[in-house]
């Protein structure tokens, strides 16, 4: 059994309260602009911060439904894995596997719709934004679960975890800002 330490369990609950919040709303916010296509989204801020845009693309349901769905689901066992952690609770091995298999998908797919927002759709979601900060931490805290005590290649990516975390949150924002820069310089 491996039992997250407070800090690991907390950045679980909260990152996973905070992205499964995110997710909810997304999807509220995608079921009015389904029954209203009138709708604008609260979180459509303005040209490029704008939910309306993202979610009439194809990009916003990739496999037939709404993204936000599989984040409802997915931050929702990261929810009471966190609960669990935060109350000393232990899992086995095999439990803290589905965990990073499930972020290292999770980390792909955004690192997919980070692409398709900047250079395709040419608009970012906010809510999106969220689940995007999220899913590396919890990444982290995964691979720290599992081979945080390991030698060799795998003790060491859990050795800089947090390093590669501030790293992609690095080139997101660059990659952000650069895409953007005549309309966020325009704000100055």
């Amino acid at each position: 059994m491996i039992t997250a330490g407070p800090r690991a369990a907390w950045v679980l609950l909260i990152g996973g309260l905070a992205g499964w919040l995110a997710a909810v709303a997304l999807t509220v916010e995608r079921f009015k602009l389904f029954t209203d296509p009138g709708y604008t989204p609260s979180c459509s801020i303005n040209p490029i911060l704008s939910c309306g845009s993202v979610m009439v693309t194809d990009q916003a349901s990739v496999f037939g439904f709404p993204n936000p769905l599989m984040g409802v689901v997915g931050f929702s066992v990261v929810v009471t894995l966190g609960v669990l952690s935060v109350a000393g609770v232990g899992f086995p091995r095999w439990v803290w596997g589905g965990v990073w298999l499930g972020s290292l998908l999770g980390v792909g797919f955004v690192c997919w719709l980070i692409f398709e927002s900047l250079y395709r759709i040419n608009a970012l979601c906010p809510y999106c934004l969220v689940v995007w900060a999220i899913i590396t931490p919890l990444l982290a805290v995964s691979t720290d679960q599992l081979w945080g005590r390991s030698r060799g290649p795998l003790g060491v990516l859990a050795e800089w975890r947090w390093t590669i975390v501030a790293l992609f949150f690095a080139v997101v924002l660059l990659l952000v800002f650069l895409r953007f820069q005549d309309y966020w310089l325009s704000l100055v």
